[in-house]
């Protein structure tokens, strides 16, 4: 018998070693393969977390990107199955099949794998240790793959059946099992856009632009952005990367929450603003948002809290960020005054007044009271004018921001935050105002109650704010 099988399980013993973790060092050594940094961090992402999902443009090096990974989970994990697919034979066989053909005859594992039209396979070990290209057409395709290490590469996996990607979603249930999502993001609904909005707490998400890539042509993406307008779904898809425009019933949209939540920004101002959402049910959080200026630091989120802990986690949050940020001369807490908030509204005024603190002040906000803006009658109550505020400062930022100037505004890098803030729908009553979508609502959708998204926009009210809803926060 030859001695070749037994050569390859000890290079692949030391591949596994070596490599276990780090697709980005196997790509480069390997493969002769220079990724981007977006392909760095992506790689990254894949390789310590089960689930993650990539829109971009074209042109970015995503197929490149995927096949990298496939040879990399083919070699760096004993006995596993990878899974390729897409929505079309051309798109799978073709670019994405073709791509991981390219790569694997140019490295230095090539004689460790064998390749063929549809399979890929660890020489002496093929029915255990392969990768396999499935055209997701059926459900059936994705079904009967069972191992302890799994990867499912799904290219243009917006345009794949929720029907078939639920059958994958199903497969996935071992703890070495990873899912690898990629796509332009041509749909607004789906399990690829629902991994960007309403999922993306189970998700590592990943946004790709064509202008920030040095393998796209500057010509070309300028021609496209003449043609068709860069306000155009063509060049938000095909360019920026970003899902065709927003529902019309979504209030904030996704892009101006997400450009906030990438940015740094400088805390400036001597107030220290905290929003308090205080918890009504067993599974909602109660939750705790600082902000100076236009910084929004890491939120404080607990379950089954009651009003005196509550007070209690307030207070030290504040006398915290007084210390270390000296320049803090006063404390505004702005606090979800209706139902259990109000307890919480009660203590902080008496520990404020037992503790001599005389800087800090306690604005209770109820937001189903009426709209302060009487004149112009835009909103159905006090919580949507409040949204509208956070609304308007993230659009003002994000016009700014495309006519090349610098973010500003900075809101914590929190899926769940994010989530909350880009999903909450808003209607037009009978009377011509707009109302958010009630907290119930969202639940029925599958979402979280927006508890985390409520504090931060709490944070965001002032006592002006309250008289003059048009009139920026302090801090600006």
């Amino acid at each position: 018998m030859s001695s070749k099988p037994y050569n390859a399980v000890a290079a692949l013993t030391d591949l596994i070693d070596l490599y276990w973790d780090d697709p980005v060092a196997f790509s480069e050594d390997m493969l002769g393969f220079d990724p981007d940094d977006w392909q760095r961090n992506a790689m990254a992402d894949v390789s310590m977390h089960p689930r993650t999902s990539i829109r971009s443009g074209q042109g970015v090096g995503k197929t490149a990107f995927e096949a990298a990974l496939v040879i990399w989970f083919l070699c760096c994990r004993p006995n596993p199955k990878v899974v390729c697919t897409a929505p079309t034979k051309q798109q799978l066989h073709d670019v994405l099949w073709a791509e991981v053909s390219k790569w694997l005859e140019r490295s230095l594992v090539k004689n460790l794998l064998k390749w063929t039209k549809t399979k890929i396979y660890m020489v002496g070990h093929e029915e255990r240790w392969f990768a396999t290209a499935r055209t997701a057409t059926k459900p059936e395709n994705m079904a009967g793959f069972h191992e302890d290490y799994m990867l499912f590469v799904v290219d243009e996996a917006s345009g794949i059946d929720d029907r078939i990607m639920e059958t994958i979603l199903g497969t996935l249930s071992g703890d070495g099992n990873k899912l690898l999502l990629c796509s332009n993001p041509t749909r607004t609904s789906g399990v690829f856009y629902d991994s960007h909005n309403r999922d993306r707490s189970r998700f590592k998400t990943h946004k790709v632009d064509s202008r920030d890539s040095k393998r796209t042509s500057r010509e070309n993406i300028e021609m496209l952005i003449d043609k068709y307008g860069a306000d155009s779904d063509v060049i938000r898809v095909r360019v920026f990367g970003e899902f065709p425009k927003a529902e019309a019933d979504a209030f904030i949209p996704l892009e101006l929450v997400e450009l906030a939540a990438g940015a740094r920004v400088e805390a400036r101002g001597d107030t220290l603003h905290i929003g308090v959402d205080v918890a009504r049910f067993g599974d909602d959080e109660t939750v705790i948002a600082p902000r100076v200026g236009m910084k929004v630091f890491p939120l404080q989120c607990y379950n089954k809290q009651d009003t005196m802990v509550t007070a209690g986690r307030v207070i030290a949050a504040g006398r915290e960020m007084l210390r270390v940020m000296p320049a803090l001369r006063r404390v505004e807490i702005k606090v979800d005054d209706s139902g259990v908030g109000g307890g919480v509204t009660d203590r902080l005024n008496e520990v404020i007044l037992e503790e001599g603190l005389t800087d800090w002040r306690v604005v209770p906000v109820n937001n189903g009271s009426k709209a302060t803006d009487d004149e112009l009658e835009h909103y159905e109550n006090r919580g949507t004018e409040s949204w509208a505020v956070l609304r308007d400062v993230l659009q003002e930022s994000f016009s700014k921001h495309l006519q090349g100037g610098a973010v500003e505004i900075e809101l914590p890098n929190d899926e769940r935050l994010i989530t909350q803030l880009s999903q909450r729908k808003y209607r037009m009553t009978s009377k011509g105002k707009l109302a958010l979508e009630r907290k119930e609502d969202m639940k029925k959708r599958g979402l979280d109650s927006p508890d985390r998204a409520d504090a931060v926009i709490l944070s965001f009210v002032t006592e002006k704010d309250m008289q003059y809803t048009n009139q920026r926060p302090s801090g600006w």
